[in-house]
């Protein structure tokens, strides 16, 4: 703190009155600045503080624990405290009707409440959104994915940022795990539409400003936004689980289900002790129609763990399923980060061919959809931690690092 010295009454030069007024003014200037600054860094040490960090599990890749509301009383008090502190910051998160369980997990693990609002349908299927508290000034994430049925959860998107931002809030993201039209992102044929193109459009001009998904079908959709897009990787979840299950490298081989999942299953075996690909060659015929043509890889005697972004009607991992226990593989896992889960899906995957079919709940998966194979990873803790560091403007992409 800088200090005022004034001259004494014996001095020579004796200050007038309009000097002084002139530098008491500066003084009070400079205190309030300096006030407001350490009141500023308080604020900013206080959040990263109490913000929960990911640990170090496997080959350097963050774990990501599951945090439910049995665990949130198990927390130490001073997080309990800091929870309680954190509902009055200016971020605030509401959920649409697709998800609503991830989204009151994401809010566990950020120590915040939901916010409120009403979400319904007229008799003619017309939505109506209404927040029920204030967002005027506040940075403001909604949480709904893409997921059947896909237009109207994407309707509801829409009239819930279109609502936010007639509500002045300061920034709106919208948080979609699922990025259901991710797949019409090319034309392969001639007279096709590129959804994803037009989703990301429509997604802009209703009024958010950022967008937060979870891998997406192709990176290239991520061009098609006109504002920023964070994209998040739930690798993790699944490798720390995999982690978990202690098979050994030299028995592990990581398989893509076809020509065009070859870069994110290399990425996933490179993570896993760096091993061995295999790629299944397949011919499609049709939309979720698919027929396999030949394995490129050794798989005998070996654990293959298939990688996919999505399972939808699991024609293409069931046929490749069942091609690697032709060649000899010993066991078969499915990993798929989106559930989608459409007819005959569930026959598929129950039928013998997998030894644990793995996904996570960027989807929420119905309870006729269970069955004994299936694992499901929650993703909260990884988009409630990304979320908070977009928030604190610090950098998404080191979590994946």
């Amino acid at each position: 703190m800088a200090s005022l010295v004034l001259p004494s009454p014996s001095s020579s030069s004796t200050p007038s009155s309009s000097s002084l007024s002139s530098s008491l003014l500066s003084l009070s200037s400079l205190i309030h600045r300096n006030f407001l600054r350490s009141e500023s860094c308080s604020r900013i040490s206080h959040v990263n503080a109490i913000k929960c960090h990911l640990s170090e599990s496997l080959n350097g890749k963050p774990c990501v624990p599951i945090l439910n509301e049995g665990s949130l009383s198990k927390l130490p008090s001073k997080h309990l405290e800091s929870a309680v502190n954190r509902s009055n910051t200016r971020l605030k998160i509401f959920s649409g009707t697709a998800n609503p369980s991830l989204s009151q997990e994401i809010a566990w693990y950020m120590g915040l409440d939901l916010g409120k609002i009403n979400i319904k349908r007229f008799a003619d299927g017309e939505i109506y959104v209404q927040f029920q508290e204030s967002v005027r000034g506040c940075d403001v994430y909604l949480v709904q994915p893409t997921c059947p049925p896909a237009n109207e959860n994407l309707m509801e998107l829409l009239i819930m940022i279109d609502a936010c931002r007639r509500a002045s809030a300061k920034n709106i993201t919208a948080v979609i795990p699922y990025f259901g039209y991710a797949r019409a992102d090319g034309k392969t044929q001639g007279r096709e539409s590129i959804a994803a193109k037009l989703v990301a459009n429509l997604l802009t001009e209703a009024g958010a400003d950022r967008v937060l998904a979870c891998d997406l079908h192709s990176g290239q959709s991520m061009g098609y936004f006109d504002i920023p897009v964070d994209h998040v990787y739930c690798q993790p979840v699944i490798l720390d689980y995999l982690a978990s299950k202690r098979i050994c490298s030299n028995d592990l081989v990581v398989v893509s289900p076809d020509v065009g999942g070859v870069a994110r299953a290399r990425a996933f075996a490179k993570k896993l002790s760096d091993a061995p690909l295999a790629i299944v060659d397949k011919r499609r015929y049709g939309h979720n129609l698919a027929e396999v043509m030949n394995l490129i890889g050794d798989v005998k005697g070996k654990v293959a763990v298939m990688v996919d972004d999505m399972i939808d009607t699991a024609g293409t991992v069931a046929k490749g399923a069942a091609l690697l226990h032709e060649e000899g593989a010993r066991e078969v896992y499915a990993c798929s980060t989106h559930a989608v889960f459409s007819p005959p899906a569930i026959e598929r995957l129950s039928s013998g061919l997998f030894q644990e079919v793995i996904i996570t709940n960027t989807l929420p998966v119905m309870e006729k959809n269970y069955f004994p194979q299936l694992t499901v990873l929650s993703v909260a803790n990884l988009l409630g931690e990304t979320i908070w560091r977009v928030h604190d403007d610090c950098s998404v992409s080191s979590i994946f690092q």
